[in-house]
């Protein structure tokens, strides 16, 4: 029976420790393959904010379209907004058919993910790009989750829980689509509306998210023998992204009162990565 439940711990202990924080910094230095060097917060970006947004603003024009032609009315949405007669614009041009999730993806990004059983020895789920082509520098991913600062208890949620990211600034976010962690973010996303508008997303804790780039969470970190191919950037929302689209953002404030824009995470290409490819990335580290 002890060597069963060793067993048993030894396997979950191989899958958690891809994703469990200190596991990670603590074996960072014995592959500089593992580790980007960044030497303040605002250089760790590959890309401008500018060009996030442009990327996820691609992808949320036609998640709106779609929504309003299938459910404008029973979600509050406006068929002439702005972003719906630019969504409308695009879509004409693959003949007029509202699409979503993977479609909406593909004709939007040029590529898609999709969740599947990683290729690295017990690392549990991957992501992988499954059709078309992502270019370097491409907002390939998000992470999503609960956005705790660093005073704000974030225990319970932890413990057990391989899916809390750690910003450079000490910010938290909880990414476990499961447990305590999912009803906390279910709770603080319901919370969070203006009139008939949801400002964040909740599909990613399902398995079929609206939102196809929040599967990021389930990136696993690269090894020895298997090199980055995409890395984190930290990426504040800016105050004038589109209240109507802001309902896809897959992250929301733990506080209703938190003084500071929603903190998203999202994972940039570091190279060309073609269909078939999982993706892998690295952690950053704050050097002086």
């Amino acid at each position: 029976m002890f060597r069963t439940a060793l067993k048993r711990f030894q396997n979950k202990w191989k899958s958690y420790r891809h994703r469990f924080v200190p596991w990670l910094v603590l074996n960072l230095g014995k592959n500089e393959r593992t580790l980007r060097q960044v030497t303040e917060r605002s250089k760790d970006k590959l890309v401008s904010d500018e060009e996030v947004s442009q990327s996820l603003l691609k992808l949320f024009r036609v998640l709106l379209r779609t929504d309003i032609t299938q459910h404008g009315e029973a979600l509050g949405l406006n068929h002439e907004t702005h972003y719906a007669r630019q969504a409308r614009n695009k879509e004409e041009k693959y003949g007029g058919r509202p699409v979503g999730g993977l479609d909406a993806m593909l004709q939007s990004m040029g590529f898609c993910l999709e969740r599947r059983p990683s290729t690295l020895p017990f690392a549990g789920t991957g992501v992988f790009v499954t059709r078309g082509f992502v270019p370097k520098g491409t907002t390939v991913a998000m992470y999503p989750g609960t956005v705790y600062q660093v005073y704000e208890p974030i225990f319970f949620q932890s413990i057990r829980n391989p899916f809390v990211f750690r910003c450079i600034d000490g910010v938290l976010i909880d990414g476990n689509d499961k447990g305590i962690s999912k009803i906390v973010y279910k709770s603080c996303s319901g919370r969070d509306r203006l009139g008939p508008f949801m400002l964040s997303d909740t599909s990613w804790l399902t398995t079929d998210p609206h939102n196809q780039l929040a599967v990021g969470q389930y990136v696993n970190n690269c090894s020895n023998d298997r090199s980055a191919n995409v890395c984190y950037q930290e990426y504040d929302v800016p105050s004038a992204f589109p209240l109507e689209l802001r309902r896809y953002l897959p992250n929301v404030n733990y506080s209703h009162d938190t003084q500071r824009p929603v903190r998203c995470v999202v994972l940039v290409s570091l190279r060309d990565i073609r269909a078939g490819e999982e993706l892998f990335s690295n952690y950053y580290t704050i050097v002086h």
